[in-house]
């Protein structure tokens, strides 16, 4: 599905390609897929990437998954803006009618076609409400048991590809295999499970053919000791568990997100977990109904508690520069890696076929041009190098 109903013109972008593990300058055509890649010489000084894939992200720009239809659009065009090319809108914990509106409203945006000058809305993140009352974090407390009645429920919605569960909650592994039978990721998060009973989710689910991940690596699970390696310990260890980590400099230690790269090269992807307020600078804002307070680029409700946060994932890939991951890594940490999360085998890497969802950048990797399906994406700075023929 491309983000307009339009077709996309015949175009090419003309830079420093990201192919594989090297930068080689080249040229590359596109109409809504990647026609052709080839090498050329005297290109422009910019970079051209895959574009991002949020697989977590509640809000941008003043809307939220929650506000319907509206708001989904307003978060999709907000963070097409810095890079973002696919996403999952995601909910909150929420009075059950309420999350049931929230599907609906997704779903009502993906059969109009996406969002016009949006990232392309893939489906949605159930985070919430099959969580642990206990870890909820910034959650309302409305977790509830993710009974066949209510898994009935998010099946028949048609839109959800990703969901949160907590594995200790009852129900949750007879919820995941059904979930994971119609091509679902399981998330474990917002969980006190202790680390034999997620080795035994996440392998029961494997072996189920589902694809697993964590739900913000090391937010909301507890730490890892020598004799008790807790959540993370459990999910980092796994072979195939795909790893979401919020790389804002708030959630996550340096040394913790040097850990996950360690112990999962090619499983570590970056998400912003962004809230509305993303984009919109520091002052009051809401999430799930509760007043949250933006201070310096850190949000967090009157309790004290990390409510998401502000992250685009521009700044995702910035931190990961910074923090010493290559930009091919890194690119994949916001590209490949969370599209083949999804199953998405279309998208993450610059290759003939593949969607034309890119983005172009300059040395400092401020987002110069993006593109979703062929659609350029309008409101960001300077002009890329661009032909139309």
């Amino acid at each position: 599905m491309t983000s307009a109903s339009v077709p996309a013109s015949v175009l090419r972008l003309s830079g420093q390609l990201l192919l594989g593990d090297r930068l080689i300058p080249g040229e590359v055509t596109f109409g809504e897929r990647i026609e052709v890649i080839r090498p050329a010489e005297g290109v422009p000084d910019q970079l051209i990437l895959p574009g991002f894939v949020d697989t977590h992200v509640h809000g941008g720009g003043g809307g939220d998954t929650m506000d319907g239809p509206e708001g989904i659009r307003q978060l999709a065009q907000e963070h097409a803006r810095h890079g973002t090319t696919t996403l999952l809108p995601t909910t909150i914990t929420s009075p059950w009618p309420q999350v049931m509106a929230a599907l609906q409203g997704v779903r009502a945006v993906m059969a109009a076609g996406g969002v016009p000058g949006g990232a392309d809305v893939a489906g949605v993140h159930l985070e919430g409400p099959f969580l642990s009352p206990q870890r909820l974090g910034a959650q309302p407390p409305y977790a509830l048991d993710p009974t066949p009645e209510l898994i009935g429920e998010v099946l028949a919605s048609g839109v959800v590809r990703a969901v949160t569960l907590a594995p200790e909650r009852p129900g949750a592994l007879e919820a995941a295999l059904r979930l994971a039978e119609a091509g679902v990721r399981i998330g474990v998060g917002h969980t006190c499970a202790d680390s034999a009973t997620v080795e035994q989710f996440l392998q029961a689910v494997q072996a189920a053919g589902g694809r697993t991940a964590a739900t913000h690596l090391f937010n909301a699970m507890g730490g890892i000791e020598g004799r008790a390696p807790g959540i993370p310990g459990a999910l980092m260890a796994d072979p195939h568990a795909f790893l979401e980590v919020i790389l804002d400099g708030i959630h996550v230690h340096p040394t913790s997100f040097r850990l996950a790269r360690a112990a999962a090269p090619e499983r570590v992807m970056l998400i912003t977990d962004a809230m509305r307020a993303a984009g919109l600078g520091d002052g009051e804002s809401e999430l799930g109904g509760q007043k949250v307070v933006v201070c310096q680029g850190e949000a967090r409700l009157e309790s004290g508690a990390l409510a998401g946060s502000v992250l685009t994932m521009d700044r995702a890939l910035h931190g990961a520069v910074q923090a010493g991951v290559s930009l091919p890594e890194a690119s994949r940490m916001l590209s490949l890696v969370p599209a083949r999360s999804l199953g998405l085998m279309d998208r993450g890497a610059l290759e003939t076929g593949l969607r034309a969802d890119l983005v172009v950048l300059n040395r400092d990797l401020q987002v110069q041009a993006v593109y979703v399906a062929g659609q350029p994406v309008s409101g960001i700075g300077a002009e890329a190098d661009l032909k139309t023929s």
